[in-house]
């Protein structure tokens, strides 16, 4: 880990916004520019209160707020630390969570918790098109990128499906290429539904983070290209050790003016 030479920072301004947020903006462009690299160690509280000659207690409260956001982490008698980059998946890309991780260099390994037959819950049925109580596949994972656990994963299928995956390795490859590849089933697109969740005592075990922590909770149906939806998830994702991408393009329509 390294230390960078002082870098110049924008003077704080007098305006509304608070000293604390001012430092910290100074601070996040240092990191976002490149001029504090990923493990970079930052400058001292007792630095950067001299720096922008602010109280310490105005210092940590920036900090506090950098590390929030995962741009920071403090090690214990060492210091405070420019995080390194979050492993990431652009959404826009139908592909597996470990074909997306391995493509970008990272080391995947899931563990698999279950591999049961279950009677689908109402929601799972209606998603995979199934009767009223019918029975379906549940797989629960554990996905590890770089030895950190960042995803639980619950995933139902149809029963004749799931019991042909009994066999696969799981714990290295992904249902995913597994369908494609070997099963001859083409997938064509997934609905994604995104939102927010408390980690209860189950998944913060699982995720190792304490109970009660944000967790993005992510729906996705995975389609054929017949258009027979094929496998539904629960996907409860770390924020701080994960993040998804995507790139929104703004579609524009130009229209003839007559003369």
């Amino acid at each position: 880990m390294t230390t960078p030479h002082m870098p110049n920072f924008r003077a704080l301004e007098s305006s509304a916004a608070p000293l604390y947020s001012q430092v910290r903006e100074r601070l996040r462009e240092r990191i976002v520019d490149g001029t504090y690299e990923p493990a970079a160690r930052l400058p001292a509280e007792s630095e950067i209160s001299a720096i922008f000659r602010v109280s310490r207690i105005t210092v940590r409260q920036a900090l506090a707020e950098l590390q929030n956001e995962g741009l920071i982490v403090k090690v214990p008698g060492k210091g405070t630390f420019v995080a390194q980059p979050r492993p990431s998946q652009d959404l826009a890309r139908l592909e597996g969570f470990g074909e997306a991780m391995s493509r970008r260099g990272h080391a995947v390994v899931n563990r698999v918790l279950s591999h049961v037959t279950v009677v689908a819950e109402p929601h799972v049925a209606g998603q995979l098109q199934l009767a009223a109580g019918a029975r379906v596949t549940e797989i629960r994972r554990v996905r590890h990128v770089d030895h950190e656990p960042v995803s639980y994963e619950i995933t139902y299928l149809p029963i004749r499906i799931g019991d042909r995956l009994r066999g696969e390795n799981l714990a290295e490859r992904d249902i995913f290429l597994i369908l494609e590849t070997d099963y001859g089933l083409a997938l064509s697109h997934a609905d994604i539904h995104i939102g927010a969740i408390a980690a209860d005592a189950g998944l913060a075990a699982a995720l190792d983070v304490a109970p009660g922590t944000a967790l993005l909770r992510i729906e996705r149906l995975t389609w054929t290209v017949d258009g027979v939806p094929l496998d539904f998830e629960y996907l409860y994702v770390r924020g701080d050790a994960f993040q998804y991408t995507l790139r929104l393009p703004r579609r524009t329509t130009t229209t003839n003016q007559g003369n």
